[in-house]
């Protein structure tokens, strides 16, 4: 089914309230098919399509990581950039309830919960990113300053190549 209006998200509807210009992308989502599968869906290189990642640390205190498409996130260097003893991924149910949004589409933009919001430095480097608008199979295109206006995001330095 191809729609060509964008949906309405909690994320749009934040972005918008906070006048942060962005262009909306829908794709075939694809299941377990990440960042590959959106980056060559809209035909832009995997580096430039973020993924909003839901972790948390060892008292079970969520945070956000934004970390570029074709990077892991190296969990122990995160921990230690930010003062924690350890830091994993959330269950995906549990991300789910943290967030509001269903794993796949998840936007750090417009989240149920207030968490701490951690981006890759790098990223910033970027002109355009392409971001979860907050449905499975929908990005919205981003200028890097724009997130760190809106979401104030610490900077880190914990991506591992793929």
């Amino acid at each position: 089914m191809k729609n060509e209006h964008a949906p309405e998200t909690p994320a749009t509807r934040f972005l918008r309230s906070r006048g942060v210009a962005h262009s909306d992308h829908l794709y075939a989502y694809e299941e377990h098919g990440g960042t590959r599968v959106s980056a060559r869906e809209l035909n832009v290189d995997e580096h430039a399509v973020v993924k909003t990642l839901v972790m948390e640390d060892e008292a079970g205190k969520p945070l956000i990581v934004l970390m570029h498409g074709d990077c892991k996130v190296s969990t122990k260097e995160l921990a230690r950039q930010t003062g924690r003893k350890k830091i994993e991924p959330c269950k995906p149910e549990v991300a789910n309830r943290h967030t509001g949004f269903l794993v796949g589409g998840t936007s750090p933009f417009g989240t149920k919960k207030q968490m701490p919001v951690y981006i890759e430095k790098t990223i910033l480097d970027l002109p355009l990113v392409y971001i979860n608008g907050g449905r499975r199979g929908y990005l919205v295109g981003v200028h890097p300053h724009d997130i760190l206006r809106v979401l104030q995001p610490k900077m880190v330095e914990v991506a591992l190549k793929e």
